[in-house]
Order: C-alpha cells, then structure tokens, then sequence
C-alpha cells in the first residue's frame, strides 16, 4: 500500500501526517508535531523558517523510523507571505509574517496610484493589508533588487527540500497580482511593487510533481525516498479540497486561526457587489475557485489564552462560555482593529465601553462574547453569501480546529438556520493527501476523495433551534453602524 505524507504547517503549528486507504477508509497517523508563530525583532514581526524547515526532516526521519522506506509528501502552510533568494540560491533576508504593521496603511498608497475596482477586476481578490502585493510594496528595494526569485512559504520549503523552484497557483492567487483572464502575473500591478514576472518561479498546480528530496538530505537525516507532490498549497485550498460537501447547496467555514467562509465555484465572481462586499476569488483545486470572505477567527481566542498565559485550555475556555449568559456583549470580528492589538481582552473591552455596553470582564465573559460575535458574523456573511451567489444554501461545513467547539457550532446554526456539519478537523492535512491519493491514481476525482473522507472521518450535525434571532442580529447591527461602521481588515 503506497504511504502519503502530508507536511500542514498553520500560523500557530506545524504537524507531519501520514496517510494511507486501509479497508476502503482514508487512515491518519500523526508522526511529528511542532509550535510556530512570528517573533517580534527590532519592530518586525517574523517567521522562523530554518526551524520549519528543521522539523520536517525530524518529522520525515519520523516516517522512516516507522518503516516507511518509500513515500511520497505535499506541503501546504498558510498564504501570502515569501521568501526571497539570490542567484545562488540562499536566502536573503527574513521571512516576514503578515501580521506586521508594515502594510498597515499601504492599501490607500497603491490604490491612489491604480483604482481599487481595476485591481479587483483584474484579480478577483480582496483586499487585505497584507496581501503578497502589499508587501511587496513595502519591501526593501536593495533586498528585492538582489532577489532573482520570490518563492511563496510552501515553495521555499519545497525548494530546500529537492532544489526545484515552481509557483503553486492556489497560494500565488492570493497575492492579488494574478490576472484572472490572462492566469499569470499581472505586469501593471508587478511595477506597482517594483518587482519583475522573471522574479516568479514557473507556475505548478495541485498533483504536479516537484521533484525528489536531495539524496544528501535523504542520507545525512535517514528520510526515507521520497516524491514531492504540489499539494494546494495555501492551507485553505487543502481544507475545502478536504470538505466532504456533496451537490452544489452548500458552503464551507474552514476554522482555524482565521474564518474562511464561501463557496466553490466553477467561475470567478466579480461583479461590483462582490468588490462592494470585498469577497475573493481564491484559485482552488482542479480549476475551481474559492468565493470567500475572510473572518478573524481562532485568532481571538489564542489571543485570549496566551494572554491568561496558559490558566486555561481551549476547552476550558469553551466550558466556562458555556456558562454564561448569550448575547450580553457586541464587537465586529471584521473590524480591522482586532487583526493584531496589544491586549485582544483589552480591545474587546474597549470597544464594548466606546460604545456605551457593558464591559465583559473574567475569561467566560469574553471567550463567550468571542464566540457571540463570530456566529452573528457567520450568520451575516452567509445571507450576504447567498446574494452575491443566487445560491440559496441549506448547510454549512465546518471544517478545522474550529469545528470542535460545540458552542459555536449550534450557535452558528441556530442562528444562521442552516445544518451545520462538523468536521473532520484535519481536513487540511485531509485535502494534502487527497491530492497526492489523486496523483498516484489511488482515486480518480476529487469528487471521490470527498466520498472517502465522508466516509472516514466523524462528523457531528448541528440542527438549527429555530428559535428566532432577529433581535439579535439587528442590535449587532446597529451598534456597528451607529459607532462608525465596520473598519474591514481591507
């Protein structure tokens, strides 16, 4: 039975998956796990990307250890974010997170020089202030000037596996420098951010074959002979190739550090509404595209327990929500304001007093206040969603560490009225391997991968209360709206 690793690297860890069809069910075994997140260095936040590197060769000496001696892996982390390599092919420079307040105010700099609309036109993409374009923007020009390539996270770490360069298209759309008509680099936008097409390593989709892990690599760690197989890179690609959603009525919510709520598509939508409404038009698998809002998501409640400093585990933290009362406290999950503070608990707070509510104060107030907000979000964006769309939905998947949190699962249903099914929670990791399963022709279709994975994996149905919520969602609204409106993270 052939052996598929998924390396699935999020913005808080990193884990090495294997997989194999055992029985007709798809199997998952953990090998090797590892934290990740940016540190702050002299007013930049940065990813360590030599230690990522590092703990995929420990986690593929992992699989060998195991008696696996062939296999073949697929990377996939979050997107956006780059390396830059010189002619030699070292790195210069480090790898700089999103999160950092560099692009903070960039978007009104390169829209003043090119309309909004022309780039959404082009690109179908939102606009986010730290889309690949922005960054760029603000990038050092003598660094960029030694740059002879520009290579995405996951292709960095593909390229110090087997020394091959490619472009994975899934990641490289939500740079907001692919044309959607010509499918490659937009040249007016790339002299926008002062970079050359020549700077792009060659384009490469899900199931391409990369290349082989170095033979030196393979001895000096005791890897086992491995193929690299171009998973869909950007993590929610992986996730939506990974959600067992079966006919066209349904939308997906990837869960993780970020909310990732849409629909797949056969076409891009980007008609003035959509740009009006800041949807995207992410390239998925096998010539979809991903019709989605971005939401800050897990983000607050990670910010939440780092800043309790670890008093209390996510499902503590669920636990005590549970307990309190609903609805007591609104803030806009949207709002731009929430991407990165100092003190999330003391934001959240903050904008409850501004706006004349009440304050929620112990951890149960404000987890449960997080999870409040982010139903009501869900809820907005898939009425919005299915009017973009004409699409009318009858479920949601949830899919991601998000989907073990009950609370917000049946929150999210009674609220949106709409079937919520939950899980599986490692339908990234899932989608990486249902690519490679593709690839090595184990299945024929990605319509068949999502019948294996419905069959493999648990999934919990939340059904909608009907209970009505339209109070609910009306005062949310209204304290938006008269105290300024939303800041979008756009």
């Amino acid at each position: 039975m052939k052996m598929h690793v998924a390396v699935d690297i999020g913005a808080s860890s990193g884990r090495l998956v294997l997989g194999e069809i055992k029985n007709n069910r798809l199997e998952l075994t953990e090998i090797h796990r590892f934290k990740n997140g940016f540190t702050e260095k002299q007013g930049r936040c940065l990813w360590n990307i030599d230690q990522l590197f590092t703990e995929i060769l420990a986690g593929l000496a992992k699989v060998r250890q195991e008696g696996v001696t062939k296999c073949t892996l697929s990377i996939d982390t979050w997107a956006v974010d780059y390396a830059l390599v010189d002619v030699a092919g070292e790195r210069i420079g480090e790898v700089v997170s999103y999160r950092d307040h560099r692009t903070d105010h960039t978007i009104d700099h390169v829209t003043a020089k090119l309309p909004a609309d022309v780039i959404y036109q082009k690109t179908g993409i939102q606009f986010l202030p730290f889309n690949t374009l922005y960054q760029l923007y603000e990038e050092d020009p003598a660094l960029l000037a030694k740059a002879d390539k520009i290579l995405f996270v996951p292709d960095y770490l593909g390229f110090l596996l087997t020394g091959e360069m490619r472009t994975e298209v899934t990641n490289a759309s939500t740079s907001q420098m692919l044309n959607l008509k010509t499918r490659t680099f937009d040249e007016e936008l790339l002299a926008l951010s002062g970079v050359r097409k020549e700077q792009f390593a060659p384009f490469a989709e899900p199931g391409d074959f990369l290349g082989k892990v170095k033979p030196a690599l393979t001895a000096e760690y005791g890897l086992p002979e491995t193929d690299v197989i171009v998973a869909p890179t950007h993590d929610t690609a992986a996730a939506v190739a990974g959600t067992p959603g079966v006919g066209t009525d349904w939308a997906y919510l990837s869960s993780g550090t970020w909310s990732l709520l849409g629909i797949e598509s056969r076409e891009p939508i980007v008609g003035q509404q959509a740009f009006a409404a800041n949807y995207t038009n992410e390239w998925g698998v096998y010539g979809s595209y991903r019709f989605l809002k971005n939401i800050m998501g897990m983000w607050l409640v990670q910010e939440v327990a780092r800043l309790l400093k670890g008093a209390y585990s996510f499902p503590e933290l669920a636990a005590l929500a549970e307990k309190e009362e609903a609805f007591q406290f609104f803030f806009p999950p949207l709002d731009e304001r929430f991407l990165n503070p100092a003190d999330m608990i003391q934001e959240i707070q903050a904008y409850c007093r501004e706006t004349g509510q009440a304050v929620p104060e112990t951890p149960g107030q404000v987890t449960r206040a997080i999870y409040d907000n982010l139903a009501i979000c869900y809820t907005l964006q898939l009425r919005e969603l299915m009017q973009l769309t004409g699409k009318t939905l009858s479920s949601l998947y949830i899919v991601g560490g998000g989907a073990n949190v009950a609370l917000l699962n049946q929150l999210t249903a009674d609220l949106s009225g709409l079937r919520v099914f939950a899980g599986p929670t490692e339908a990234t990791a899932i989608g990486n391997l249902a690519v490679q399963l593709i690839a090595s022709k184990e299945l024929a279709d990605i319509a068949h991968a999502r019948k294996l994975i419905k069959e493999s994996f648990p999934i919990e149905t939340y059904i909608p209360s009907g209970e009505n919520f339209a109070e609910v969602l009306a005062k949310y609204q209204m304290i938006c709206e008269e105290n300024g409106g939303l800041k979008h993270v756009n």
